[in-house]
Parts: structure tokens; C-alpha cells; sequence
């Protein structure tokens, strides 16, 4: 089994090997950058439950991230058993496991395209504005300008604080919203509360409605006619 640092150093050379940034590793794996960059630096230990989704994204196999084994050995034992299953296979089922192996093929390759053609857009920001958890005025932000990589209808993009929206929103995300007070039920949005801003899912009852966390550890907020509140905008995308 290999030590934390050592796994570190594969992944970072299986990385800078297929050109990927740490931004696009992060996005692959579904990890905040935040994350990601604790786990590098060595300040966090690897996840080892994250293993296969590490391998995956780097077309390496999980054994030969952990040490477990001798990577071209693993990659002839695998071949092996494939051969063996595929000879078993009558001839019609052997086509439908081609055409499946064309398909994930295919796939993959999107994948490189879509990583090798970077979008630059550039976006109103606001640092330190909306939390997942405790609420931040978006007032007291100053508006500055961010350049990031994907292409999304809104009119400022805001970092994501705390844990409450995961496991869709991470600590660390970057989300894009659009200026709206016409939010349905079950939307993703920003909303300014007694003074402070949230990220939150709205939930519409008859006469009341409520701030909704994902994550299930946070309690809803209640909102009714007597409280203090405003919808600031829809989540129409997000950026880790």
C-alpha cells in the first residue's frame, strides 16, 4: 500500500501528464478545487473511498494508484478476464459488447475535445458574498471581474461558503446567477435574509415557505409574510 505523499505524486504526474488543470481535475472528479488543493498540498489525507473515480478520470486502475499491485500486471490480468468473458460470449452478444466498447470510446473522446477548447468568459464577482451555512451580505462586497472557463446567461458569478448544498454545491464552487424575483418551488437560488445572503433551495408551501439545505445535518429556514426577506436571484449553473 502506498503512503499518502506517494499517491499524491502519481496523481499529480497522471495529471500534468494529460495537460489537466486543477480546476478541470477537480470538475472531472465532482470535487470543490478547495478540496482538491488541501489533498496536493499534503494538509488533508487522500480519500481512499475516491480511488476509483481518481483512476477513472486518469485512466490508470485503482490498484496501481494504491500500490496494490504491479501496474502492468493489473492492466494484463484485466485484458485477461475480458478475453476469457468475451470468448464465452455467443457471436451477437459479442457485437453488443463492441458496440458498448465503441460508444464508451467515443465517450472519452468528447471529453478530451470538450477539455481542449476553453471557453473565456468574463463575469461581474463578488467575493465573500453567499454562504451555504451562515449567511453573508452581498452588500458589503466590492464587484470586481472574473474570467472563467464555461458560458452561462447571468449577471454575476458568487464563490460558495460552507457545507449546506452538498452534494450538489461545494465549499469552494463557483456559482452563476441570474437576476430574478420569479423562483418556483424546488429552485436553486441566492436570497437575502435578515441582512444576510444564502444559497438555498426555495420551498413553497400555502402561506409560508422555507430555505432548504440539501445536505440533511442543516435545519430549514422559515420565511413567511412577517420576515425580512428578498429573492436576489436563480442558480442557472456552477463552476468547481
Amino acid at each position: 500500500m502506498r503512503s499518502n505523499e506517494e499517491i499524491i505524486q502519481i496523481l499529480l504526474e497522471e495529471k500534468d501528464k494529460q495537460g489537466l488543470s486543477l480546476s478541470e481535475l477537480a470538475r472531472r472528479v465532482d470535487m470543490a478545487k478547495s478540496a482538491l488543493s488541501r489533498y496536493f498540498n499534503l494538509t488533508r489525507q487522500f480519500p481512499l473511498n475516491r480511488a476509483d473515480d481518481f483512476a477513472r478520470v486518469l485512466h490508470i486502475t485503482p490498484e496501481y494508484l494504491l500500490g496494490l499491485g504491479d501496474e502492468n500486471q493489473i492492466e494484463s490480468n484485466v485484458k485477461q478476464k475480458l478475453n476469457e468473458v468475451f470468448d464465452e460470449l455467443k457471436e451477437k452478444r459479442q457485437l453488443k459488447v463492441v458496440e458498448y466498447a465503441k460508444s464508451e470510446l467515443d465517450d472519452q473522446n468528447k471529453v478530451v475535445e470538450i477539455s481542449e477548447y476553453q471557453i473565456e468568459k468574463e463575469y461581474p464577482y463578488y467575493d465573500d458574498a453567499v454562504s451555504a451555512g451562515t449567511g453573508q451580505y452581498i452588500g458589503t462586497s466590492q464587484k470586481e471581474t472574473i474570467t472563467l472557463p464555461v458560458d452561462f446567461d447571468a449577471d454575476f458569478v458568487v464563490p460558495v461558503y460552507g457545507d449546506s448544498m452538498e452534494p450538489d454545491y461545494h465549499d469552494g464552487d463557483y456559482i452563476f446567477v441570474k437576476l430574478s424575483v420569479d423562483l418556483s418551488d424546488g429552485d436553486i437560488g441566492v436570497f437575502e435574509l435578515y441582512g444576510d445572503t444564502y444559497v438555498k433551495q426555495l420551498v413553497i408551501e400555502d402561506d409560508h415557505a422555507y430555505l432548504h439545505s440539501l445536505n440533511k445535518k442543516y435545519k430549514d429556514m422559515l420565511v413567511d409574510a412577517d420576515s425580512d426577506f428578498r429573492i436576489i436571484g436563480k442558480v442557472v449553473g456552477r463552476f468547481a
